[in-house]
């Protein structure tokens, strides 16, 4: 009995000793951890012309590439074929776990929106397209392309030596007649007798045909072909170059292309805006259901830098005056039929 009284003891004290270990875990702080850092994920999906189509795509692709050195965020791209890949492309990223996803250009309008609207916690954006009533979680950027197309018209019709230039389109759609028609107020700017040939590839990547295309222009007397095209504009450049002739870039510098016969290029700052976006996302400041314009004053848009390589300096001057007079909205830079046939030319003085 005593022996049974002394292990009941040390039991009774082994379970004090226990429930005490227990409260005593219980109550420990727990050990502090690092803090993990984690990255802004952005993505874009390019549209049919790859991320190296020399333009639009490739413009976008640049400005995530400068927000991941700027803003130390991760970046990546997923390449589109053909109309049929937005979707599948836009379901692969979002399983990646991006925080933004881009569709870069208006041919995505429908495949964004239906993602957005299915996926109501994930980020979009889209380059050149704007909706009526846009979800919370989604932002369109659009470019006052008109302007910068207006302001290379007027160097175009300024420069040609035949008094008859082009305009090259990819596929005829409103976004791209605002090129074509800023494009022919800046030649009407110019001079009014001017011809301006105008013709639609009815494609973005076909670059055989922006070549056969401009060299028909060209053996018409224009001098000098403005294109809004996309990797059909390749084409054009290089018939300027066997040709002898000027050709006119888009949406970023194309000079590079062909140093001695890209006369300047309307820019399309896409790159402006991925970063500014990508930017506004990092801090925390996504301006979900708006849609953002970049124009003149902006600096969204505007002529290429290196337009002083072939330009004069006192036709740059004028464009500078233009420019001032855009922006200080003593004019608006025609963007449809209807506009380009009211346009009054301008003062200078």
């Amino acid at each position: 009995m005593k022996k049974l009284s002394i292990l009941l003891a040390v039991v009774f004290a082994l379970t004090l000793v226990g429930c005490n270990k227990q409260k005593a875990e219980v109550a420990a702080p727990a050990e502090e951890k690092p803090m993990e850092v984690v990255k802004t994920s952005v993505v874009m999906v390019t549209d049919v012309g790859g991320v190296n189509d020399q333009s639009f795509n490739q413009s976008a692709w640049e400005g995530l590439q400068k927000a991941q050195k700027d803003l130390d965020i991760n970046v990546s791209y997923k390449e589109s074929k053909q109309n049929a890949d937005y979707m599948p492309n836009m379901e692969s990223v979002l399983d990646d776990g991006n925080d933004l996803i881009w569709g870069i250009g208006f041919m995505m309008a429908d495949a964004i929106l239906e993602a957005a609207q299915n996926n109501p916690d994930q980020y979009y954006a889209i380059i050149d397209n704007a909706y009526e009533d846009t979800p919370s979680n989604l932002v369109g950027v659009v470019f006052e392309a008109e302007q910068a197309s207006y302001l290379v018209g007027y160097i175009a019709g300024r420069m040609t030596q035949t008094g008859k230039v082009g305009f090259i389109g990819g596929i005829k759609f409103f976004l791209i007649e605002e090129f074509e028609y800023g494009f022919k107020a800046g030649v009407k700017q110019a001079g009014a007798d001017i011809e301006v040939f105008t013709q639609y590839a009815e494609s973005f990547t076909d670059a055989a045909k922006g070549k056969s295309i401009a060299n028909s222009m060209y053996q018409q007397g224009a001098d000098i072909i403005f294109h809004a095209a996309g990797g059909v504009g390749n084409g054009l450049i290089e018939a300027a170059k066997e040709q002898g002739k000027w050709a006119i870039g888009v949406d970023r510098d194309q000079n590079d292309l062909a140093p001695d016969n890209v006369l300047t290029s309307a820019m399309k700052r896409v790159d402006n805006g991925i970063y500014n976006l990508s930017k506004e996302l990092a801090e925390g400041n996504f301006p979900g259901g708006t849609t953002v314009a970049y124009g003149l004053a902006e600096g969204g848009v505007g002529i290429a830098p290196t337009s002083s390589k072939h330009v004069p300096a006192d036709i740059l001057a004028e464009v500078e005056m233009l420019e001032k007079k855009i922006i200080a909205g003593e004019f608006v830079v025609p963007n449809t039929a209807d506009t380009l046939a009211a346009y009054k030319v301008v003062d200078l003085k």
